[in-house]
């Protein structure tokens, strides 16, 4: 950890360490047993998290509120109706003022750039709760879903299918951290940004059969084919994507005991078929569910300095 003058912020899974990326993976299944023990521990008593939400969430909202109260602190919420933030206060000017009042801040907004200027004026860490560019939170909980299923995912093959979104980026940034390969099968013009995708090197391709690309991997995710702000264009990519499915047949190419995520919500019929969401080898529900243990053990590392940073 740093000096506590100079926050450590998680605005993509670049910001930590593979090491420290791995400890959290740990400490959020530790956290998960303990919890289901029912063992006290409130590390955050009486401290404060401010979520600024710019979009609407389900599980991202209640599994941060759910945590802080666990852990003994609070968690205020903030919709656009209730803020200053992008309405006339400069981004820097809420930055500045938020981080003396509250101990963390957690932003769910559209331009990275908005995440990324607040937290270059915060006082305190400032946690990328989604952005058009990334969704790094998920990623923790996906990966500590794997590594309670199958262990350390160094060397495995993923599959990612659908629009080279947000959670296509983290996933490309995933790959680089955590070194296993990453197969993207996506129509022509949904690629992810190439900056992104350059920088992961030899880790990544992309490979316009979605069958092809299946071929003996270990894990399987998707998302839907049209984010929240692109519900204009669902014709058109429900067209585009067509072919992009991931259903029995997809699943069948796949490694015998290959999984399957969604990062919710999902469309059922569209991006995946019920029959693969619902199957014995999706681990959907306990992917959400671990969403709130990995947050926790993240706010518990950027705010509490824990042994296990040191220990590894």
């Amino acid at each position: 950890m740093t000096d506590s003058n100079t926050p450590r912020h998680f605005l993509t899974v670049l910001d930590l360490t593979p090491e420290e990326l791995r400890g959290l993976v740990r400490r959020a299944t530790e956290l998960k047993t303990a919890g289901r023990s029912g063992e006290a521990y409130e590390p955050l008593k009486n401290r404060i998290l401010g979520m600024i939400f710019e979009k609407s969430s389900t599980r991202t909202r209640v599994s941060f509120e759910a945590g802080m109260a666990q852990f003994g602190g609070h968690a205020i919420f903030l919709s656009p109706r209730d803020t200053q933030l992008g309405r006339g206060e400069p981004i820097e000017d809420s930055a500045r003022v938020l981080s003396r009042m509250v101990d963390c801040v957690t932003i769910r907004t559209f331009a990275q750039d908005t995440l990324e200027r607040f937290a270059a004026f915060s006082r305190v860490p400032v946690i990328n709760a989604l952005t058009d560019m990334y969704h790094p939170l998920q990623l923790l909980a996906d990966m500590q879903t794997w590594f309670e299923h199958r262990g350390d995912i160094k060397g495995k093959t993923v599959l990612w299918v659908g629009d080279g979104n947000n959670m296509c980026h983290s996933y490309i940034n995933a790959a680089r951290q955590f070194d296993f390969r990453l197969r993207i099968a996506c129509p022509e013009g949904y690629d992810p940004e190439d900056s992104v995708l350059q920088r992961a090197g030899t880790r990544c391709e992309i490979i316009r059969d979605p069958m092809a690309a299946a071929e003996a991997v270990d894990l399987v995710v998707t998302d839907v084919w049209a984010s929240m702000g692109q519900e204009e264009e669902h014709a058109r990519r429900e067209k585009a994507f067509a072919g992009y499915q991931v259903n029995d047949e997809l699943m069948a190419r796949a490694d015998r005991e290959a999984l399957f995520m969604h990062c919710l919500p999902a469309h059922r019929g569209e991006e995946v078929t019920a029959s693969v969401i619902d199957r014995e080898d999706s681990l959907v529900w306990e992917e959400a569910g671990n969403r709130m243990h990995s947050q926790k053990a993240l706010l518990e590392f950027l705010l509490c300095d824990p042994a296990w940073t040191i220990s590894g």
